[in-house]
């Protein structure tokens, strides 16, 4: 093989390794015997396993990231979903990797790899305004897509430690929570009232914010009563 062809195979061998287990639990020598090579020629490749780490998470960040690239087209609602489908798709075929990405593995502390990280959630947001067509986000909706790619991030984190709950479940809610945040927003400023009101504009009745509007409906009590509201004396 060439230098390059080496060194990609390296970091393929690596990645599906780290994809099963932690990358602080793999070896060198594991590395080496996966890619049917000696551990001293991996060295020649990699000055050592941080580096091989790094480069590894370098691919994985720029495919994570990638998930989020989405046309713009059809309800935002279904877009987002979609969008959802393919980050718990690499979620679930990169558990361990992912999770040592997000959580820290044998990179804690790196520079290099904490801006791998921030570059894969600032993608990602700059993804969710692009669906918004908003390149100057007002800093409240800047806040929330922030948060809602950081709730994305830590649900599939839990989810990853039992897997306890349907993946499909999981994806429509985090759909649920983008609108939920926003209308949480929207109840305290003008401004994201208005740019809620531009979405559901074009949402479909029966779409996905549709139906997060029934649930919460369902919800309400039967009297039409606030709950905690006192009952007026008579």
């Amino acid at each position: 093989m060439g230098v390059e062809e080496r060194r990609q195979q390296l970091i393929s061998v690596a990645l599906e390794l780290f994809s099963h287990r932690s990358p602080e639990d793999v070896s060198i020598d594991e590395i080496a015997a996966a890619a049917g090579i000696s551990r001293p020629l991996v060295y020649h490749y990699f000055p050592g396993k941080q580096s091989l780490y790094e480069a590894a998470l370098r691919r994985a960040a720029d495919e994570l990231a990638a998930r989020f690239v989405e046309p713009l087209e059809g309800p935002l609602g279904v877009r987002l979903l979609r969008v959802m489908g393919r980050f718990f798709d690499f979620v679930d075929d990169h558990g361990p990797g992912f999770s040592a990405l997000m959580r820290g593995g044998p990179a804690v502390g790196s520079s290099t790899t904490n801006a791998m990280i921030d570059e894969v959630r600032q993608a990602a947001y700059e993804q969710i305004l692009a669906h918004l067509g908003i390149t100057d986000p007002p800093a409240r909706l800047a806040m929330v897509v922030r948060s809602w790619v950081s709730l994305a991030e830590s649900t599939a984190l839990i989810w990853l430690d039992g897997r306890e709950i349907p993946r499909a479940e999981l994806e429509l809610q985090l759909v649920h929570d983008f609108a939920a945040l926003a209308a949480v927003s929207a109840a305290y400023d003008a401004e994201m009232a208005g740019i809620l009101l531009d979405i559901l504009a074009l949402e479909p009745g029966d779409g996905l914010f549709g139906d997060l509007i029934v649930r919460l409906a369902a919800l309400a009590p039967a009297s039409g009563t606030v709950p905690g509201q006192r009952t007026p004396s008579p």
